[in-house]
């Protein structure tokens, strides 16, 4: 949960037995805490070293781990960071035994390579983006398109499974590489209208037959109009064949690796 709050100074972290630093990311050293609760809604704390801080909250050292929960907590904590300033995320999971340990453990022998990450990505965001085939209309244009996928369908459409078997695998190999052809061609598309106003993008691998494309977008916060000017239109222009959806601003794992 987050919500407005008194920025919280180094006090140092008081610990009890049994319990550790959980590690979100690391940002510049004057970024400021705004109330931020992390896993069990324990307060998000800044660990400063030099230049750099690492996000923390005290958690229990056993505890299960990879909860649902957990993750989304850990994401959440991050982006509200990173919207407001650019942060580094660290590997979901990451708990040391005290504020020591952050400092002396992550912070100290890393402290040149955080504060030159933290410079590039000063003053941008990274957005998903993602765009979903309306299979309904996909598969009819392929229907159209392709006279033989057309006859393999209307073949057999309402002949027996084990007479029309040959046909059937047929059509779906055609299916599959039509699609795959006009998934590319369509990705492209997406490109063209939104890489001239991002940094740079990552392509993330297709998981269904529906899945045109998702992207991660780094976009300059001062092109931050244009870039969402382009993605309406980009939603616009294929309303009628794909769902394109928008998410961010959020931290930006696919540009800095996990730490």
């Amino acid at each position: 949960m987050t919500g407005a709050g008194v920025v919280q100074e180094d006090q140092g972290i008081e610990l009890r037995e049994g319990e550790g630093c959980y590690v979100y990311g690391v940002v510049p050293a004057d970024a400021s805490n705004v109330g931020l609760e992390g896993l069990d809604d324990a307060a998000v704390r800044l660990v400063r070293h030099g230049p750099v801080a690492a996000i923390v909250s005290v958690v229990r050292i056993e505890r299960p781990p990879g909860r649902r929960n957990d993750l989304l907590a850990h994401s959440r904590v991050l982006d509200a960071f990173a919207a407001s300033g650019p942060v580094v995320p660290v590997q979901f999971g990451a708990i040391l035994q005290d504020e020591d340990a952050v400092r002396t453990e992550l912070l100290a022998p890393r402290e040149n390579q955080f504060a030159g990450l933290l410079a590039e990505l000063s003053g941008s965001l990274q957005f998903t983006l993602q765009a979903r085939y309306d299979e309904a209309t996909v598969l009819a244009e392929l229907v159209r398109d392709d006279p033989e996928i057309a006859r393999l369908r209307e073949a057999t459409k309402d002949a027996p499974e084990d007479q029309s078997y040959a046909e059937r695998v047929r059509l779906g190999e055609l299916v599959s590489q039509r699609l795959e052809a006009r998934r590319h061609a369509d990705e492209q598309t997406v490109l063209g209208a939104i890489e001239p106003h991002v940094i740079a993008y990552r392509v993330r691998p297709v998981t269904s037959m529906d899945h045109l494309t998702e992207l991660a977008l780094l976009v300059d916060s001062r092109q931050r109009e244009a870039f969402d000017s382009a993605a309406e239109q980009l939603a616009a222009r294929l309303h009628e064949r794909a769902r394109v959806r928008l998410m961010g601003p959020m931290a930006p794992y696919d540009f800095v690796g996990e730490e």
